[in-house]
């Protein structure tokens, strides 16, 4: 299953969930699934941010070899669930062809009871980084149970 995880710039939010998802799926034994991520406005082969690159590290996340990607019409065909941090960027996504596989992270999270946007912690200290990662921590956990149950039913 490809996951892809969409923000603004590629370089703080959407590499920091990719790395998370790939940790939680293999957590749950969800051995297939692939997860990327990409921006909306993105600068291709920019580096991760140094407060993603930083607060990965207390996480023992690597974002080293991250480089980031503009989200392409390609990308949105390929994915078979796409998570995104806010409204702007589901319109996008959908734009691009995604509707019906593409949701608000925390919205998919909590299967609707929750839709707001995650914080954007691009230009901020290393306490906005360490609150965005908490967030993008917990909604990805519940996103991957989530996973998890439905291909549980399904089998």
């Amino acid at each position: 299953m490809r996951v892809l995880f969409i923000c603004t710039g590629n370089t703080c939010r959407s590499p920091l969930s990719a790395e998370i998802a790939r940790r939680a799926a293999r957590q749950r034994g969800l051995t297939d699934v692939d997860a990327r991520s990409a921006g909306t406005s993105a600068w291709d082969d920019q580096p991760a941010s140094d407060g993603a690159l930083l607060v990965g590290i207390e996480r023992q996340l690597d974002l080293s070899a991250h480089r980031a990607r503009q989200l392409t019409r390609e990308m949105v065909d390929e994915a078979d669930l796409i998570l995104v941090m806010g409204p702007h960027h589901l319109e996008r996504v959908e734009a691009l062809g995604g509707g019906g596989k593409a949701y608000l992270l925390t919205e998919y999270a909590s299967y609707g009871a929750a839709s707001h946007a995650v914080l954007d912690p691009f230009g901020g200290d290393l306490e906005a980084y360490r609150a965005t990662i908490d967030e993008l921590e917990e909604e990805i956990s519940r996103a991957m149970d989530r996973l998890a149950a439905e291909r549980a039913r399904s089998q």
